[in-house]
Parts: structure tokens; C-alpha cells; sequence
């Protein structure tokens, strides 16, 4: 299993000089051409906040890894900013049946590549790159098509270096017989389920951490058997409350339903969906613009009971 290159999603850290604002955290680490990874899962932690300013940024041909992913690496796809993605799932569940709605547009339109591994396999391929390992043995899969069925063809793969040269490949079993003083600059603490953002972390050669809080060094070090990411992986971090709309973040608000339904009515058709990145894209200059919009009153609505992590009785239709 090839590893893929190392962006991470919503957490909660203790920084110093990395803070930086939304804009100049994107212009300095993503570049057209580049090879992004995304994290959160599906309709959580996606890191929403640093998605719309790749897009206001224009970025293009990205080159996006992601394990089980929705609302964020949907919209890249359908601004155009990216023309390849490896995955092992894309939608949003119920709010885009049978798959992402932009990332299924664009597959059958013929205007994207995308190569597929299960979720076990992405989950070792990031886990192999946060290891610092150029891949992962596996024994399963071999006669499936996941394996014998490549997404880019070896001309491509030629062509660039970034690419492995193959998906993947059996071989033999190489296991077989015959002084530095601590900065505490960027600690990072996932709050709920990791999926595999720690592993996409690790794996990363520039991180950027879109985060709920900034927390002080002595809160960080009181429990840090629950702190996920040391603080030298991280390049980069952006507080950006509601970083995740309209996906959730555990313990500090649910995700929005009603925005979910909105996207689900206007993402099928190219109009439509050109007046959403207009409205809530383009049409902002910021993210404090973007939650302006969004309205104190909706944010209330889903914020997260604290004992919970996420909101009851939310009306979910």
C-alpha cells in the first residue's frame, strides 16, 4: 500500500507564533498542483473554513487524498480546484445519496481522475506515511478489483513523480527468513473520534490545523495522554470557530441539517450551484463574514451540550 503525502481538520491545540489568519496560512502552503490531504469524516470535522479559502484563492489541479470524506472535498471538486482524488468514500450519507453530488457530476462527466482503496487500506496508506514508511504490507484484498483496477494508468504515473509508480503490487515478504530543548508551538487535541486525521497529520509535509480554541500550555499538559499531534508536525495554525460548518465537531456543535438540504437542492445543477459558491464562497471576504451569514441564531441551534458533544433534539429531517 503506497502512502500518500501530508492538511488536518477541526482540534484543539496550544500555539505561539504559527497563529497566523485564515488567507495567509492558505497562500503560503497550498499551491496549485499540489498534493492535499483532508480531514474529518463524511458530515464532520470537515475543515470547512480553510476549504472556502482555497476556493477564493483560486487554487487549481489539486492533487486531493482524503479517507471517508463529504461537504469539504465536494465543494473543491465542484470549484474546480481539484482535477485528481484518492478515497475510499465520498458523500455526505443521507444529504447526497450515492455519493458526493459534485464528486458524482464530475465522474460521470469525465472531468476528474479518482482512484478507490477500502477504508482499511487508506487508513494504512496514512498510517504508513506518518511512520515515514513508503508503504504498508497487507495481506487481503488481492483478488479483488480494487487491487487489479487502477484509477491512473502507468503513462500517468510516468509522467509524475508524486505519483506512485504503482497502486499497488505483491511481493515478497522482506520480514521472511533465507538534545533539543521543548517549544510547546502547535499541540494539537482532537476531541471525539480521530478517524484518520492523526494518521493524514503525521503523514503530511506541511500541516495546517484549523482549530475551535486556543488553550494555554498548562491546559494542554495536564492531560496529555489525550493530546494527538505533537507540536513540531504542525506549520500552521487558524482559529476559526465554526471552522467545520456545515459539517459538526464533536463537544462544540452539531452539524447543520438545514444548510445539508439547501447544498442537496442546489449542488445537482451548474446554475444553481454557481449561486451557492456566489453566495457563500465568493460572496464573503471572510469567515467571520461566512458565520455572519449563517446568522447567530442557526449557530445557537446547533451548538453541542457540553456533556454530550453533540445536540439534542435537533430537528435532523
Amino acid at each position: 500500500m503506497q502512502s500518500p503525502p501530508r492538511v488536518a481538520g477541526q482540534s484543539i491545540m496550544n500555539v505561539d507564533d504559527k497563529v497566523m489568519d485564515l488567507s495567509k496560512a492558505i497562500h503560503r502552503f497550498v499551491h496549485d498542483g499540489d498534493h492535499v490531504s483532508i480531514g474529518g469524516f463524511t458530515i464532520t470535522r470537515n475543515p470547512m473554513a480553510l476549504a472556502y479559502e482555497i476556493i477564493r484563492q483560486g487554487k487549481k489541479n489539486l492533487h486531493v487524498y482524503v479517507h471517508s470524506h463529504g461537504q469539504a472535498f465536494d465543494l473543491l471538486i465542484g470549484a474546480g480546484c481539484t482535477d485528481a482524488i484518492e478515497l475510499s468514500y465520498g458523500g455526505t450519507a443521507r444529504f447526497s445519496p450515492g455519493g458526493g453530488i459534485r464528486f458524482k457530476k464530475a465522474i460521470e462527466g469525465g472531468k476528474i481522475r479518482f482512484e478507490d482503496y477500502t477504508n482499511f487500506q487508506m487508513t494504512l496508506r496514512f498510517m504508513a506515511g506518518s511512520m515515514g514508511l513508503p508503504f504498508m504490507p497487507i495481506r487481503s484484498l488481492r483478488e479483488t478489483d480494487v487491487f487489479k483496477k487502477w484509477g491512473f494508468d502507468e503513462k500517468l504515473r510516468k509522467k509524475n513523480a508524486r505519483i506512485p509508480p504503482k497502486k499497488m503490487a505483491m511481493v515478497d515478504n522482506p520480514f521472511a527468513r533465507d538534545g533539543r530543548e521543548e517549544k510547546i508551538q502547535g499541540t494539537v487535541r482532537i476531541k471525539g473520534l480521530t478517524y484518520t486525521d492523526v494518521e493524514q497529520a503525521k503523514a503530511a509535509k506541511y500541516l495546517i490545523v484549523s482549530c475551535e480554541e486556543l488553550v494555554d500550555t498548562e491546559v494542554i499538559r495536564e492531560n496529555p495522554d489525550q493530546n494527538q499531534i505533537p507540536f513540531f508536525m504542525v506549520d500552521a495554525v487558524v482559529l476559526v470557530p465554526y471552522g467545520a460548518h456545515p459539517t459538526a465537531c464533536y463537544g462544540y456543535y452539531d452539524y447543520d441539517p438545514l444548510h445539508f438540504n439547501l447544498y442537496k437542492e442546489m449542488a445537482p445543477d451548474d446554475g444553481t450551484f454557481r449561486q451557492y459558491l456566489d453566495e457563500y464562497v465568493f460572496g464573503v471576504k471572510s469567515h467571520e463574514e461566512y458565520l455572519e451569514k449563517i446568522g447567530k441564531d442557526r449557530l445557537s441551534q446547533i451548538r453541542a451540550d457540553p456533556r454530550l458533544g453533540y445536540r439534542p433534539g435537533l430537528d435532523r429531517r
